[in-house]
């Protein structure tokens, strides 16, 4: 029942965040219909922390690259730093 979130590196950025939300979409989804069990909206909420977790950390990935692009004070090598998992 429950995918896993693509590791890191293996998809694009953006298509792996596209991805998880539209999954967190569709969990919602069912969970609202209310056609669930007790045991199965358990695990649809803990997968779609999971989800929200991961779609949060390729936001604030995204943003922290907008914001070494648009600072002229950054130096040219400046690279996004990478979050322990």
């Amino acid at each position: 029942m429950a995918k896993t979130v693509p590791a890191p590196g293996k998809t694009p950025p953006v298509v792996d965040f596209e991805h998880s939300l539209d999954e967190l979409e569709q969990l919602v989804a069912k969970m609202e219909g209310g056609e669930l069990s007790l045991d199965e909206s358990l695990a649809s909420f803990e997968r779609g922390i999971g989800l929200f977790r991961h779609c949060q950390q390729s936001l604030q990935q995204a943003e922290l690259r907008v914001r070494l692009l648009l600072d002229p004070d950054a130096p040219d090598n400046a690279q996004p730093f990478e979050p322990e998992l």
